[in-house]
């Protein structure tokens, strides 16, 4: 067993809990509740299939709770859902600390369970920094850690992680240039490998090519441009 986590034990958690295999999909939807009520009502609605949702009211958790986000958390929370509550570390140069602030915001308002980093360094060089903030993490209560690399990181974060995210990208890039294989997800570590496909056609089946590249987790939107995530998987959209 490695330091990290030992440490992550001995800071009164075990890892993230438990899910059935067929809470596949990862949500990072970027929408207003008030503006896409129906859409959350969906992802409501569809908590048996998810692995979470990662909840991003300002670019982070914003300077006040937000009632709406308090609502639909609610009851994505009532639902069994895991919530993650994101926060963008800018490849390791925003201060620990600050990150910090921001997802303790997430639990005191919206009663996170998780918390989503993205723009994660993959180089060994950042790994302590990573290292730090997920200690910091884990002894604030967190249940679940989830690196957003984009690409497959070097194999030592799979020591501090729950979920890594090793592929983002469009449909195109995802379908024509594979993402390599990662061996931080293997060897019995707990750790779960995710891709996030932007661009995807309906009708296509993404999460069956996931799991052949490696990945149990996955999300597939048909959003592209600058705002891919504020779309829902075809699957889930609600009927109009």
């Amino acid at each position: 067993m490695t330091a990290e986590r030992t440490a992550r034990q001995d800071s009164g958690r075990a890892g993230a809990p438990a899910r059935p295999s067929h809470h596949s999909l990862l949500v990072p939807y970027y929408e207003h509740p008030c503006d896409r009520p129906a859409e959350w009502d969906a992802l409501v609605s569809a908590a048996p299939r998810l692995y979470g949702v990662v909840l991003n009211p300002a670019n982070g958790p914003g300077d006040a709770p937000d009632p709406a986000f308090i609502e639909v958390a609610g009851r994505l929370r009532a639902a069994g859902v895991r919530l993650l509550g994101y926060a963008d570390t800018g490849y390791g140069r925003r201060p620990v600390t600050e990150v910090v602030r921001e997802l303790t915001r997430y639990q005191a308002w919206y009663g996170t369970d998780g918390t989503f980093l993205d723009q994660v360094a993959a180089e060994l060089g950042g790994f302590d920094y990573y290292r730090r903030l997920a200690a910091a993490v884990w002894g604030a209560g967190h249940a679940t850690l989830a690196l957003n690399h984009g690409t497959p990181p070097h194999p030592a974060y799979a020591r501090i992680a729950d979920l890594v995210v090793t592929f983002e990208g469009s449909w195109e890039t995802y379908r024509e240039q594979p993402p390599e294989p990662w061996p931080g997800g293997s060897g019995g570590r707990g750790v779960r490998v995710c891709h996030l496909v932007y661009g995807v056609p309906p009708d296509t089946d993404v999460g069956g090519l996931a799991r052949t590249r490696g990945a149990s987790v996955h999300c597939a939107v048909p959003g592209v441009g600058d705002h891919p995530w504020g779309t829902l998987p075809h699957a889930l959209e609600p009927t109009r």
